[in-house]
This record gives C-alpha cells, sequence and structure tokens, in this order.
C-alpha cells in the first residue's frame, strides 16, 4: 500500500513538472508568435540595428573620441551592401527561429517563475521568503547581459567584423543568416554568463563552491573566462577583452555571495547546536 502511495505520488509530481513544461512554452510561443507578427519592426529596430549609422553605440564612441581629439571610425559608419537570402525559405525559417529564440529571452523571468513554482512546495516557509528576489536578481542579471551585449559588444564586434579586409580582391557579402546568428549567439552567450553569481550562490547552497575554492582558482577562472568570451564573441580581441571585464567583475562578486551564504549556514548550524 505504501509503494502505491509513493508511485501515485512521483506520477503526480511528474504531471505537475509536465504542466510547468507545457505553461512554459506557451508562454514562449505566445511572445514568439507576437514578435512574428511585427517581424519588419522587430528586425530593423533590434536584429539589425547595429548597421544603422547612427545607431546610439556609434554615436556615443564618435562622441567620446571627439572630445579626446582623436578621429574615429564611428564617426563615418557605413554598411555598402545589404544582407544577402540565399534560399527561398531562409527568410520566412529565419524569422520563424529568431522570434522563437526572442521569445524564450522576453519570457525568461515567467520561466524562472514556473521552475520556482515546482521547486515551492519541497521548501520550507522561511526559504520560500528568501528565495523570492531570486526571479527578480536572476532577470536582472539576464537582462543586464542582453543590454551590454546589444549595445557594447556586438556593434564593436559588427563594426569591426564587416570593416576587417584581407584585400580588395576579395568581397564581403554576408548572408542574413550568418548576421542574425551572430547577434543572438552574443546576445545568449553574455546573458548567460552574468548569471555566474546565482550559480554560485546555488552551488555555495549545497556545498560544491566555497569562497576559499573561487580565490584559490581566481587565475584558473580568468583562463576559462577568457575561453567563453573567445567562444561567445567573434574572434577580435577588443570584443573579448570587454566581455571578460564584466565577467571578472562578476566573479569577484560571486565570492562576496559565496562568503555570506556560508557564513548564513554556519549560523544556522551553531543555533541548531544550542537548542
Amino acid at each position: 500500500m505504501a509503494v502505491e502511495q509513493k508511485e501515485m505520488s512521483f506520477l503526480g509530481h511528474l504531471e505537475e513538472l509536465r504542466w510547468h513544461l507545457i505553461r512554459s512554452a506557451a508562454a514562449i510561443f505566445i511572445i514568439g508568435i507576437a514578435l512574428f507578427i511585427f517581424q519588419k519592426e522587430v528586425y530593423e529596430n533590434f536584429l539589425l540595428a547595429h548597421r544603422k549609422p547612427d545607431f546610439l553605440t556609434y554615436r556615443v564612441f564618435c562622441d567620446f573620441f571627439t572630445f579626446l581629439g582623436l578621429d574615429s571610425d564611428f564617426c563615418n559608419v557605413s554598411f555598402k551592401d545589404n544582407l544577402i537570402s540565399l534560399k527561398p525559405t531562409q527568410q520566412l525559417m529565419n524569422s520563424i527561429w529568431s522570434s522563437l529564440i526572442l521569445g524564450i529571452v522576453l519570457s525568461f523571468p515567467y520561466l524562472l517563475w514556473e521552475v520556482w513554482r515546482f521547486v515551492a512546495p519541497g521548501l520550507t516557509e522561511k526559504e520560500i521568503n528568501k528565495s523570492r528576489g531570486f526571479i527578480f536578481i536572476a532577470s536582472f542579471l539576464f537582462f543586464c547581459g542582453i543590454a551590454f551585449s546589444f549595445y557594447v559588444i556586438a556593434p564593436i564586434s559588427i563594426h569591426f567584423l564587416y570593416n576587417y579586409q584581407i584585400t580588395d580582391l576579395i568581397q564581403n557579402n554576408f548572408t542574413m543568416d550568418s548576421h542574425i546568428s551572430l547577434v543572438t549567439n552574443m546576445l545568449l552567450g553574455v546573458s548567460v554568463l552574468f548569471e555566474l553569481p546565482v550559480l554560485v550562490f546555488f552551488l555555495t547552497k549545497i556545498g560544491l563552491v566555497t569562497p576559499e575554492f573561487l580565490r584559490r582558482y581566481r587565475k584558473h577562472s580568468l583562463v576559462v573566462v577568457l575561453i567563453l568570451a573567445a567562444i561567445i564573441t567573434p574572434p577580435d580581441i577588443a570584443s573579448q577583452v570587454i566581455v571578460a571585464i564584466p565577467i571578472l567583475i562578476l566573479y569577484e562578486i560571486s565570492i562576496t555571495v559565496s562568503k555570506i551564504v556560508l557564513k548564513k549556514q554556519q549560523k544556522n548550524e551553531e543555533k541548531g547546536i544550542r537548542v
């Protein structure tokens, strides 16, 4: 009888997980459909925004270098040719996949909320109260990564790559797929890396990471960060360094987060011993 009850409880958890996944997928598809309907605006104002000479980052960099009395290519940004589509279905398929990817990005806070709702029944009331800020903090870091990638990494990388040419005998004719993949990969890659403090928080909670461990392997982490930066950014040193700087800052913040979590755990253990 006990075995049957346990099996029903397990199946109940699976059923509950299934509905969380269904609602999460529905949120992604609904937002994706809305983005697909307004695909022209999404492409012109977001995915292809870095091809506009008057993009905000180009103007800021131009004003900055002008203030220093230096000439800059950012004051004369130009993209000669339009992107090309090589297949009859390429634009349609690209717009569908781009809508789904951006649907995941925009629904990220809701997806976290669904994860929290699934985990919450297994937590104590005290743990639930402490974890309420998780969705806000994780979403804030995620969108900080999106903004940093969109306004800093992407324009610098695109400006460099579009103007890089070995010889005049080679002509650059980029496809829309290559450009959109470049932008979306940077957006998602950098935003995921910005979740480092959240990841360290949970790893410290379960005892896999300590502040001493993070300090001891600080130099090793620098190598890992540079490798990850090289993977998610184009192969130019400037973009990799610019990505590495905030990640290293977040790494130092993660050490502090781990220290705070460990101190709280030790205090709780001491209280338990006294009782």
